[in-house]
């Protein structure tokens, strides 16, 4: 094997790729990863030393979660990207344990391999992955919790990242993340792992929570809202991804312009925000899903700003491919990328929106609208509506269909099943999955629209907040008990970290397809199915017939 990684729900023949990911990243970007995430994890180790003291520099906690957010399915392809990266953590982590030594902290003088490894080229990072991946022990349970726990914490890494840039941090969501990664090389049992695996849902629904008041607080609580999905007669900016706060930058700069600015993908919830409806250059919603990008984004004409991850790496004979910029954590080899904002400043667009001016206006592929805007605050606006559909019998169940979309022909199971759904359910959704159902017309329940849709994958913590507060206005014991059935898809590590966080709320019986990860070994899945209720799919008609036959699924 040249590499080896499973982290998402595409790992090839359903066991993991060993030549290149199905996601487009090479060897030797993926063996760079994994020398990352055994650095980080020494970067982890002292700096948990130092917490204990509170002399913890802020700059460690930002560069742990910037550093795995890089390592996210589809976030960044750029080998030198890591090597840098790679170079700085290794500096970090040796000015980390210089400070230990000049505050008296006790460092063992036979330390762990990843706080005191050091090499220097892109050879010895590259080389130095056969030793620290993810096949790093015989016992494949011990494994396979360790990658679970691993990308529960990639997850929450993504989330912090997007409430830091908002100004909004958590030091104990911090500390636990590097908790979790020092855990993951100590010999640990599988009770204890399980446990931890737990505490790491349970610091998801913290950090979800957290990035829903930096969002609303920033931009205000979503509305619900039509979103156009035509276009205009201007040249034209894309900004795929999840950054909301790379979303206000691009449109302060843009605005008077005479550039238009479209979303994509997950960026589409931006609409929802009352603070981005100022901006009449906000011109709507272009494309679907992250994986239709590779065709889309030809049409587009204009350059495409990446955020975050979701990206698919051009092919050979792309014509878009000069169009790329990425920005943050993202990453693209032949892409400019856009340096972070200085601190209490913005990032400088300037270089994209000429790229724009010389641009031809975005070619129509769809025209319409689509409606979305249902986070918690909406849907309460809503509650009383709601209530009295679901106690006069207009509405039977909901089903959450949260999560990712992906390239698989099979996931056309969550588009049948949504158009086959009786009308008198409603869909609850967030992320990108609902990409396969949002443009169907399945009408609304008495003025209740049959799709509420709450946004991108991480307001999947709206979706955990409506559940409560109707497990409160039914004055029930159990949030099992409400008519609420759980069909969810997922892709990559912010999915894994949705799925922990439900399970840590006490969710129960959720169905996750279209596969299971293949990083769950036989014994783990049992643990979670016998402990959870967790499921996989089987064909629409019989997962229909399960879903409905009871109150609960």
């Amino acid at each position: 094997m040249s590499m080896f990684c499973f982290q998402c729900q595409e790992a090839a023949k359903g066991t993991g790729c060993t030549i290149k990911g199905v996601c487009g990243k090479t060897s030797d970007v993926a063996n760079l990863q994994d020398t990352l995430l055994f650095v980080l994890k020494g970067i982890s180790w002292y700096n948990q030393k130092l917490r204990a003291q509170k002399l913890n520099p802020e700059k460690a906690d930002k560069f742990v979660f910037d550093g795995l957010f890089s390592t996210i399915t589809n976030g960044n392809f750029d080998k030198q990207s890591f090597s840098r990266r790679i170079k700085q953590a290794l500096e970090l982590r040796d000015e980390l344990q210089a400070r230990c030594l000049a505050a008296n902290i006790s460092v063992p003088k036979d330390l762990p391999g990843f706080a005191s490894w050091n090499a220097s080229t892109v050879e010895e990072f590259e080389a130095k992955a056969a030793e620290v991946g993810i096949l790093g022990t015989d016992n494949e349970d011990i494994s396979s919790l360790r990658e679970l726990i691993v990308y529960g914490v990639k997850g929450l890494a993504a989330y912090a990242e997007h409430a830091w840039n908002l100004g909004n941090k958590s030091d104990e969501i911090f500390a636990f993340m590097q908790r979790a990664l020092v855990a993951t090389t100590e010999d640990l049992s599988v009770a204890e792992l399980v446990q931890l695996t737990l505490e790491t849902g349970k610091y998801g629904v913290d950090v979800m929570a957290l990035l829903d008041k930096a969002n609303t607080s920033a931009y205000g609580n979503p509305e619900a809202t039509k979103v156009n999905i035509g276009v205009r007669n201007n040249p034209a900016i894309l900004i795929s991804g999840h950054d909301l706060k790379d979303m206000e930058d691009l449109l302060k700069q843009t605005e008077g312009t005479g550039v238009d600015v479209y979303t994509h993908s997950e960026m589409l919830p931006a609409h929802y925000y009352p603070a981005f409806k100022k901006y009449k250059h906000l011109a709507g919603n272009y494309g679907n899903a992250w994986w239709k990008q590779t065709q889309e984004f030809e049409s587009f004409n204009g350059p495409i700003l990446f955020t975050t991850n979701c990206i698919v790496p051009p092919r050979a004979n792309a014509t878009y491919t000069d169009r790329i910029y990425t920005t943050g954590a993202s990453g693209l080899e032949g892409a400019i990328h856009i340096p972070d904002r200085k601190e209490g400043g913005m990032k400088d667009f300037t270089q994209i929106i000429e790229h724009a001016k010389k641009c031809a206006p975005p070619n129509e592929i769809e025209t319409g609208t689509i409606t979305g805007g249902f986070a918690h605050a909406q849907v309460f606006a809503l509650a009383d509506k709601i209530v009295d559909a679901v106690k006069s019998g207009a509405i039977r169940k909901f089903f959450v269909m949260a999560g990712c979309d992906g390239r698989m022909k099979s996931r056309d199971y969550y588009t049948q099943f949504a158009g086959q759904l009786p009308t008198d359910t409603v869909i609850l959704t967030a992320g990108c999955a609902k990409y396969r159902y949002n443009k169907l017309p399945l009408g609304d329940i008495g003025g209740i629209p049959r799709v509420i849709d709450a946004g991108q994958c991480n307001d999947s913590y709206s979706l955990a907040v409506i559940a409560l507060k109707l497990k409160e206005v039914f004055e029930l014991n159990d949030i099992n008990e409400l008519p609420i059935a759980y069909n969810i898809a997922w892709y990559e590590q912010k999915a894994i970290i949705v799925l922990l966080a439900l399970l840590s709320l006490g969710v129960k019986n959720i169905h996750l397809g279209p596969t299971l990860p293949a990083f769950l070994s036989p014994n783990v899945a049992n643990v979670l199915v016998q402990n959870f209720g967790i499921g996989g799919i089987n064909n629409v008609e019989a997962d229909m017939e399960m879903f409905l036959e009871s109150r609960t699924a």
